[in-house]
């Protein structure tokens, strides 16, 4: 269903955390961590902390809409992009520990989508204007998973020995780095907002592959990060409801 406000966001994206949490779905993990981030925009937009409220409002819903689309598509049994497939596919695993899910979430929603929705909102020169707004954002999301892992490792002790997701972009976790990962969207949605939809059409296609070849390395860090992965998941919960509250709350349940 077509959404128009971030408060209607919020609202479906804990619909989709309370059917994930009462279906044990590991979908939920991502689910989680996106309310929070997106409260945290809408608060941003409450205290006039972006150059444009309105302009926020919209990229957020655009945004969140591509996100809540290929959800919908991959549970009704129909085409979402490879990314969002792979991402979705891998919460059918029990071999992946909590990060791996966040992480393989955050990369196609960052590297695919917020690309796509900033050069759908700000079209052509546009989207210029929309530079400050679209580094604070992505600042709002480098500073929750930064929450969100320290809460984590509080109760996972092991997955004190990742680096911090949110560091500086010479370093990647898991082969991923939220820094990159903004500087590659920010470029990318130049490129798209100096298109036609044929050519953005064409373009969004190599986009999702590079971005599913990225979402394998998350999946398949390499023999020493995965011993590493071994060691968290031993320490995980079980129960992955109480995996989502945790995300969703910072409280340990």
């Amino acid at each position: 269903m077509p959404i128009s406000q971030i408060t209607e966001v919020i609202t479906r994206l804990d619909e989709i955390v309370q059917q994930c949490r009462s279906s044990q779905s590991r979908m939920g993990y991502f689910a989680a961590l996106y309310k929070r981030m997106t409260m945290a925009v809408s608060e941003g937009i409450l205290q006039h902390a972006f150059e444009d409220g309105d302009r926020m409002n919209r990229l957020d819903v655009v945004f969140a809409q591509r996100y809540l689309d290929a959800f919908d598509a991959y549970n009704n049994g129909s085409a979402c992009s490879n990314s969002w497939k792979f991402a979705f596919d891998c919460c059918r695993t029990n071999d992946l520990i909590v990060i791996q899910h966040l992480l393989l979430g955050i990369n196609t929603h960052i590297n695919l989508d917020l690309a796509i929705a900033s050069a759908t909102v700000g079209p052509g020169d546009a989207i210029n204007g929309l530079a400050n707004d679209f580094n604070r954002i992505n600042s709002v999301i480098a500073s929750l998973v930064d929450d969100v892992q320290e809460s984590l490792s509080r109760v996972w002790l092991p997955m004190r020995l990742l680096g911090k997701i949110a560091n500086g972009r010479e370093k990647a976790v898991l082969n991923f780095s939220i820094d990159k990962a903004r500087e590659t969207s920010w470029c990318n949605a130049l490129l798209l907002a100096a298109m036609d939809e044929a050519q953005q059409g064409m373009y969004i296609q190599q986009m999702d592959q590079v971005v599913y070849t990225l979402a394998q390395g998350i999946r398949s860090p390499g023999p020493l990060a995965e011993m590493l992965v071994k060691t968290i998941h031993a320490t995980e919960y079980d129960d992955v409801s109480r995996s989502i509250h945790l995300i969703d709350t910072a409280l340990v349940a």
